[in-house]
């Protein structure tokens, strides 16, 4: 067995390789760039090597400084997680060139299987299904819009080396072609190095399924299951579970035979995932098409150890020592059901644009049999421009899909963070959602139901009073704090009892008695419990719930079961001098394009003087690794241009100015 294994990553999967290292007694190295010096995955690792500047180009993707840094630091072998190098046929056989192993598939695998073009051919010669659609190379946008037209619109467009949703783009018409070609080359080449495109069919109403194989060098292949990833958004995973609700016993079989059948035609060996589409109309099951394999551990695997009980990267790292497998395919179970959301810094109510900044606060769930959180960051941390912006990954386990499903809400609920923008109201809105709790799932399925975007989940009349008796119920124990101090100056003023709660702009009464809540006449279920200072409230009822608090100027912003609910809480006896309060408006901005978030202005579509129509594109900022569209809102005329292509954005700032 390895003494000592570099992870050539950052944050919540170096943690995770981490981890199962010293389970083992394997001594482990992280490496870091100058925006990661102090992050955890630094501290947490026996020793720690700094790779170069934040830009991945200049740190993480520098094969020859993590290279150097493993032999500096005796390391005998070298994970690499997932993006990065993790899929670079030439960083696997330089860790061999070097005497260091590769806790990894072979090379060739790497580049049989990294080439989607490449990958397609390979499948097809194996004898498994693929979409049909034009695998060789694209010379420009109007061989593009060609070849689009002979397939037959809706068609994907994909970069050959893509993966993680990054260089995809979907087009329904020659319009939408002409707008994404470029973008998907230039996304291709700025994420991979790489900036071919290939174009195939779009299967409609597809689902995404995936098969995680495991491979030994001594001709063992096992699939285990299979996960469900079709809750995309921009065609990143959000939410993924295994198993699948869709997938049948026989169907389960089918994939995962196709998939051993891929795996062992290129001569894989550790873990890898066969991602299929399968057409949700399709009730058989029986059309399912081979769309790429991924020769890396996925940001998903956590799902399918909750399930099977294995220990993924404990099996790559025995399986890089030569080890063979300790178990065969009918040693394969299913044990219940794991869900996992992948909590994002990005804002679900402004259009999911990509937020960065300070972790203010961060506080995750208690960790127990039934909630994981994988994670690489900490309270005081910084979401960083230069990276993927997840910040986390949420997984919970149940004896049935509704129960894990139902740890998810309340975990979600309990899951503080206070900084940058995150999803978390948005991915608890799905959990709830009655659609996903069937399971008649698409990768569609958050443009279906949220065409006008998310404004959060809907409350129930019961749910909203009951956070009308929290707000209340928090008033009252401020109102407490603010009596022990008056009474240190003077005469102790006596908290009121009777309150009128705003909240969604309706009124309710709140009475509190002796630690009992009636609202609008009816006592509450359950007990509160909450003291001044503390951040969440809880109530213990026959639906037990977990409320955070935040304190404004005239109440608090109370967050719970998806939606973030903003509360005026007055005292009874002055509420009614009191309904007509300035509320601050916020000022007209719909004369400027403004940076919605910071990043680079990859290209100005428009320039002064220039009549624009709603929606026509006018500029490109490209953030987190991802290009985003800026379009006009409404018909004007470009008045003043106040940035160049090229030229790094803040948050806010104005780009151009119209009329």
């Amino acid at each position: 067995m390895f003494k000592k294994i570099l992870v050539a990553n950052r944050g919540e999967i170096a943690c995770r390789v981490f981890r199962t290292a010293k389970k083992m007694g394997i001594a482990t190295v992280a490496v870091y760039s100058d925006a990661d010096a102090r992050a955890p995955h630094v501290l947490m690792a026996d020793e720690a090597v700094r790779l170069g500047p934040a830009p991945a180009a200049e740190s993480y993707l520098k094969a020859d400084l993590i290279l150097k840094a493993a032999k500096d630091t005796g390391a005998d072998c070298i994970h690499p997680g997932y993006g990065f190098l993790s899929e670079r046929e030439s960083f696997a056989k330089a860790c061999a060139d070097a005497g260091i192993a590769f806790v990894g598939p072979p090379p060739n695998a790497i580049a049989a299987m990294g080439d989607k073009i490449e990958s397609k051919k390979l499948a097809k010669a194996a004898g498994v299904n693929v979409v049909p659609g034009y695998l060789g190379e694209i010379a420009d946008t109007e061989e593009a819009v060609k070849i689009a037209t002979d397939i037959g619109f809706p068609v994907m467009m994909k970069a050959s080396a893509g993966g993680g949703g990054k260089g995809m783009r979907l087009a329904w018409s020659e319009q939408d072609v002409r707008e994404g070609f470029e973008a998907t080359k230039r996304e291709g080449l700025a994420s991979f190095g790489d900036d071919r495109v290939f174009i195939e069919k779009f299967i409609e109403s597809p689902r995404h399924i995936e098969i995680q194989v495991l491979g030994d060098q001594h001709g063992n292949i096992v699939y285990l299951n299979e996960r469900e990833c079709s809750v995309q958004r921009r065609h990143q995973k959000v939410v993924e579970e295994a198993p699948s609700p869709f997938v049948t016993p026989k169907m389960r079989k089918a994939m995962g035979e196709q998939a051993v059948a891929l795996s062992r035609a290129v001569g894989y060996y550790s873990a890898g995932t066969v991602e299929l589409i399968v057409s949700g109309a399709d009730k058989t099951g029986e059309s399912f098409y081979f769309l790429e394999m991924n020769t890396r551990l996925q940001v998903e695997h956590p799902v399918t150890e909750e399930i099977t009980g294995l220990d993924l990267v404990e099996q790559m790292i025995r399986v890089a020592a030569g080890e063979k497998l300790g178990f065969g395919q009918k040693d394969v179970k299913i044990n219940g059901w794991s869900v996992e959301n992948r909590v994002y810094a990005e804002d679900p109510y402004r259009g999911f644009l990509p937020s960065i900044g300070r972790l203010v606060r961060y506080n995750p769930p208690a960790f127990s049999d039934v909630v994981r959180v994988d994670d690489g960051v900490r309270e005081g941390g910084e979401v960083s421009m230069f990276y993927d912006p997840m910040i986390a990954k949420l997984i919970t386990h149940g004896k049935t899909r509704e129960e894990a499903i139902d740890k998810q809400v309340a975990a979600l609920d309990a899951f503080e963070i206070e900084g940058p923008g995150t999803n978390l109201d948005f991915v608890s809105a799905l959990m709830q959602h009655p659609r996903f709790r069937s399971g008649n799932i698409t990768t569609g399925f958050i443009a279906e139901e949220y065409p006008d975007g998310f404004h959060g989940a809907p409350a129930s009349d019961g749910l909203v009073r009951t956070l009308a008796g929290v707000a209340a119920h928090a008033a009252m124990a401020w109102a407490e704090r603010a009596r022990c101090v008056d009474g240190q100056l003077g005469a102790p003023l006596d908290p009121p009892a009777d309150w009128v709660v705003r909240i969604d702009k309706l009124d309710h009464v709140v009475t509190i008695d002796d630690d009992v809540v009636t609202v609008d006449g009816q006592p509450l279920d359950g007990e509160i419990h909450y003291a001044p200072g503390e951040r969440i409230a809880t109530v213990e009822g026959t639906a037990p719930l977990t409320v955070k608090i935040a304190r404004t100027r005239t109440g608090f912003t109370l967050n719970a079961r998806g939606a973030t609910h903003k509360v005026r809480v007055l005292p009874a006896r002055v509420a009614p001098y009191a309904r007509h309060l300035i509320e601050k408006v916020p000022p007209d901005l719909s004369k400027f394009l403004i940076a919605p978030m910071p990043g680079l202005l990859v290209r100005l579509d428009v320039k002064e003087g220039d009549k624009v129509e709603a929606g026509q594109p006018l500029a490109v900022v490209e953030a987190m690794k991802m290009e985003n569209i800026l379009r006009a809102e409404k018909s004007a005329v470009v008045k003043a241009v106040n940035a160049a292509a090229g030229e790094s954005l803040q948050v806010d700032q104005v780009i151009l100015e119209l009329e």
